[in-house]
């Protein structure tokens, strides 16, 4: 396989997780697919990200998304026994 086929699969990879955490988040439910708002709504993360209140924010959503993460397993593991 060439080079550039491999920096391809691993490129196509990474985006089908990212957007895999917008279907798992909701995201994708809530806004109906809409594209534009869910851009919108990255923009906004993106500024604040930016912005003065960055270690806040990453701390914030750094949290929820471990927790998160630690239910689903929590449950998963539940759900094999």
């Amino acid at each position: 396989m060439r080079s550039w086929q491999v920096e391809r699969r691993k490129r196509t990879r990474r985006l089908i997780e990212l957007g895999g955490l917008l279907v798992k988040a909701g995201v994708v439910d809530l806004t109906g697919e809409d594209r534009v708002m869910i851009y919108g709504a990255l923009i906004c993360i993106a500024e604040k990200l930016k912005g003065d209140q960055r270690e806040a924010a990453r701390a914030l959503w750094a949290a929820k998304g471990n927790q998160a993460f630690d239910t689903e397993t929590a449950t998963h593991k539940r759900a094999d026994h």
